[in-house]
């Protein structure tokens, strides 16, 4: 079955007298639908509202879009741990970042020229890629922005490795930028945060490159501050590119907090309840470098 949301507008009365009004709330549903009485207790549940005297239901309309929180989930006993893979893969002449050379993937030993060294029926093939750091999906440390950062060689593993996870489904956002609101009600203290935007379905066409969703300053403060351990992202950037600055690379790198651009397939996440993992190779003096970042649902 398809996820269900509802959207409708609410009156408030206070028993105390005064009120609030809402217009086009959303919430995720179970089932085909949902009364107005459980929609009145959902509202002044969510937002503690107390001395509430009457709620109103105006304008419902029930429709399938992908829920924006977790539901419960019961263990299940023996069920298999599944693997979602969340990187783009590098082929040659890809662009993943416009102004950046694409990549050279080919054979430096192809299994053809290997026959010459070997028994018969026996051949190998030793590939060759030429590539900037920042191809594909791939992850930012601190060197890749301040000289005084930590590189790859000195990534510590559990910086990006096994971390536990929330995904940020900020899908149809009607502008670009996403503030520290969108991170609020979702608890992001020790994991893995990852800003589903839908941006990767524009992956390898010119739409990509213009006009993605991003980060404020205000919201990477946000997760600094309330103990993100780690901020993904399926855009171009996790910054504006329109200007010079780059507010949130600075905010999240300097505090250690690792960034993965270039995320994709996002949507096939829960909400909560898996690991991520995005571990790039050792390499000394380097601050960014692809990774196989993936994720890992136990039951």
């Amino acid at each position: 079955m398809s996820d269900k949301r509802v959207s409708f507008d609410f009156e408030v009365d206070f028993s105390n007298g005064g009120g609030i009004q809402g217009q086009g709330f959303r919430l995720d549903i179970e089932g085909e639908n949902i009364s107005d009485e459980m929609l009145a207790a959902y509202i002044v549940k969510d937002m503690r509202l107390l001395m509430v005297g009457t709620v109103r239901i105006l304008n419902k309309t029930i429709f399938e879009e992908q829920h924006k929180r977790a539901p419960l989930r019961e263990a299940v006993e023996g069920s298999p741990t599944r693997l979602v893979d969340l990187s783009h893969i590098i082929e040659d002449g890809m662009i993943t970042y416009k102004g950046l050379p694409a990549p050279l993937v080919c054979d430096h030993i192809s299994f053809m020229q290997s026959r010459s060294s070997y028994d018969t029926g026996t051949e190998f093939q030793i590939g060759k890629v030429e590539m900037v750091a920042n191809t594909g999906t791939y992850l930012d440390t601190p060197y890749h922005r301040y000289c005084d950062g930590v590189d790859l060689a000195g990534l510590p593993l559990d910086w990006t490795s096994d971390l536990p996870g929330v995904v940020v489904r900020v899908t149809g956002l009607s502008g670009r930028p996403i503030d520290w609101t969108h991170f609020a009600p979702i608890p992001v203290g020790d994991r893995a945060v990852l800003v589903q935007t839908g941006w990767d379905a524009h992956w390898r066409t010119d739409r990509y490159f213009e006009g993605h969703p991003f980060l404020t300053e205000a919201a990477a403060i946000y997760l600094r501050d309330n103990g993100a351990r780690l901020v993904g992202i399926d855009s171009l950037n996790i910054d504006d590119t329109t200007g010079g600055s780059r507010p949130v690379h600075s905010v999240l790198l300097r505090a250690n907090i690792p960034i993965v651009e270039h995320l994709t397939n996002l949507g096939a996440l829960p909400l909560e309840g898996f690991r991520f993992n995005a571990s790039p190779p050792k390499i000394a003096r380097m601050g960014t470098f692809p990774v196989r970042a993936h994720a890992c649902i136990r039951p």
